[in-house]
């Protein structure tokens, strides 16, 4: 399952025939997913892309139930697990408030992850009495006569982390109003015809955010600009452009890549300074593994497939082997690895990001980022941190 959505999400839990699709359906207000009496109508993770007032557009990820059997259901369970690294919010559908070991075991898992979660019990308009009296908050609701659905999208919006769904400033406090950022952007064989990449456009938006002048301009005209005009309080390169750019740009002015912006804005910026010098001590054979975000075409002026991999070999003088995992797709053993590289992430959530990373943190494997890759090659890995570390 590929998530490309920059958005918050949302995992839609429980057992089979609990009501998971009609809760969606009743959240959202139209028939968006299918529901049957059969159980176990949903077999894999579905994505569905609604707005819900108070957070914007967020992501709804219907899974299968918990309780599946056989070896094919236990596969789908797998499945439905996976999800949890991706999404910020979910809800676990009871029914008759029927709670034990199945919702027990994804609760655990809840909390391994940290991520806030919601009982929802659905069908309380059929519900058989006596029913089971449960020791922590539920929300009572109808998928069929809508009862409860208002209050339930209320406490989703409570529950919700603000770091979701609000948007923080990329350049933080490095920049103010009136102040010029030079953001130089090459075009090469690998910029998508007749725009600008996504952290490029990102990076304009946010110069705007603080009344700042954006000056975008080619590596080539740089020397030009830098010559004819006033210093600028930043400028933001392309990384692959780190040993074109960082001769031209005076030391007092202060130099980072775009990667690197969205490494400490998204990234586990922390980790990556203290694993990116790791790259030292990779040693003859050594396996790396080339983390990227979104699915896209390869060339061979690609940055994570071909370009990234030559440097680091010849920097190291040694012999690797690297692996690439694109998207969300599974991790295979990260225990294999010596160290693991992962692109800036402008594809996906700062929590997915984060829970990308956490099997190799917690292995002690260290981790970087394309960017940060990139300006220790070339030997300014200090000065394009600069700015974030002081």
């Amino acid at each position: 399952m590929k998530g490309r959505e920059n958005k918050p999400h949302i995992g839609i839990f429980g057992r089979r025939n609990n009501g998971k699709s009609s809760l969606i359906n009743a959240i959202v207000g139209q028939e968006i997913a299918i529901v049957d009496s059969l159980a176990g109508t949903t077999t894999d993770p579905v994505k569905k892309s609604i707005e819900i007032f108070g957070i914007g557009p967020v992501v709804l990820i219907d899974t299968a139930g918990i309780d599946d059997v056989g070896t094919v259901g236990q596969k789908r369970i797998q499945k439905s697990l996976e999800v949890l690294k991706q999404i910020d919010l979910a809800l676990l559908v009871i029914s008759n408030r029927d709670y034990g070991e199945p919702e027990e075991n994804l609760v655990r898992q809840f909390q391994e992850y940290a991520i806030p979660y919601l009982v929802v019990n659905n069908k309380c308009d059929i519900a058989a009495t006596p029913v089971q009296a449960l020791p922590f908050p539920v929300w009572d609701v109808s998928a069929k006569t809508h009862e409860g659905i208002d209050r339930l999208i209320a406490g989703m919006v409570e529950a919700m982390p603000p770091s979701a769904y609000i948007s923080h400033s990329l350049l933080g406090d490095l920049i103010g109003e009136g102040d010029t950022v030079v953001l130089v952007t090459p075009i090469d064989t690998e910029a998508p015809e007749g725009r600008l990449i996504l952290p490029q456009v990102q990076m304009i938006r946010d110069v705007l955010d603080h009344d700042a002048i954006s000056v975008v301009l080619k590596e080539d005209l740089l020397e030009r600009y830098l010559a004819t005009h006033e210093a600028p309080k930043l400028v933001i390169t392309d990384s692959q452009m780190f040993s074109r750019v960082a001769p031209l740009v005076p030391e007092e002015i202060p130099l980072t890549g775009f990667s690197i912006v969205l490494a400490h804005h998204k990234g586990d910026f922390a980790h990556y300074l203290v694993g990116t010098p790791h790259l030292d001590h990779l040693k003859e054979g050594d396996h790396v593994l080339m983390l990227e975000s979104c699915t896209h075409r390869t060339s061979c002026d690609d940055i994570g497939r071909h370009k990234l991999p030559s440097w680091i070999q010849r920097h190291t003088g040694k012999q690797l082997h690297f692996d690439f995992v694109a998207g969300l797709d599974e991790i295979p053993d990260i225990g294999q690895y010596a160290m693991v590289i992962q692109c800036g992430g402008c594809m996906i959530t700062h929590r997915q990001l984060l829970n990308r990373l956490k099997p190799a943190v917690e292995r002690g494997i260290p981790v970087s980022n394309y960017g940060m890759v990139i300006a220790y090659l070339n030997g300014i890995f200090e000065r394009a941190v600069k700015p974030f570390v002081q």
